[in-house]
């Protein structure tokens, strides 16, 4: 079957439901099988942050990552070296790769702070690669990281609003691997139910069938 045609019958076709005046569209009942996101994790650090930083006595895993970054880029710290930062943190980034997604093409990545840092808010996430559970590259992520949150402090009282450990960077990571796919390489597509029900398969089926596209697709 060619897949052309099958988006085509995924986006136009409905199932109706005999309860309901209204008709549903079967890509929103059904999932596609084999179609999936994959996640993508990653450790790095974001830097530029105004005094909100990790308290490096406390959080000595951000002194020994940026110790390793520094050396990779030529520059040696002498050993013994007591760095107090206070404008970089160590975090992990977190991704979706889409299930077609290609060479080249941007992915949104949420940061989030995983040591004492108050706010990630101002930060730049360094080139940080993007790992799948293969333990394969499949994207680099860097940029400026966009929070959400707020507060304010004024002497002994502070207010804060949502989460400023935390925060979001929009097509800010590319991806550099393309996840192997046998989609496609058979004239069988399975769609699976969202919700286990013969008597909806059985629409979804009939529906199918209905638009002359039936073939020798099956719902199940």
């Amino acid at each position: 079957m060619r897949i052309a045609s099958f988006f085509s019958l995924m986006l136009a076709l409905v199932a109706f439901l005999p309860a309901s005046s209204q008709a549903d569209r079967i890509r929103d009942l059904v999932d596609i099988q084999g179609v999936r996101e994959n996640s993508l994790i990653g450790y790095g650090l974001v830097v530029g942050l105004d005094g909100s930083g990790d308290q490096t006595m406390q959080t000595p895993f951000t002194t020994q990552t940026l110790t390793n970054m520094l050396s990779q880029l030529g520059i040696t710290v002498p050993a013994g070296t007591n760095m107090q930062l206070k404008n970089v943190a160590a975090v992990m980034v977190t991704a979706k790769l889409p299930a077609f997604g290609r060479a080249g093409q941007s992915i949104d990545v949420v940061v989030s702070s995983m040591g004492n840092a108050k706010s990630l808010r101002g930060g730049t996430l360094l080139m940080t690669p993007l790992k799948g559970v293969d333990n394969q590259v499949y994207a680099l992520a860097q940029g400026n990281v966009l929070v959400g949150g707020a507060g304010a402090a004024a002497g002994a009282s502070s207010v804060q609003v949502n989460q400023l450990a935390g925060g979001r960077i929009t097509n800010g990571a590319v991806i550099e691997r393309e996840l192997p796919s046998t989609f496609g390489a058979s004239n069988l597509i399975m769609l699976q139910l969202k919700q286990d029900d013969f008597s909806m398969a059985q629409r979804v089926s009939d529906a199918i069938n209905r638009s002359g596209l039936g073939g020798q697709r099956h719902a199940s």
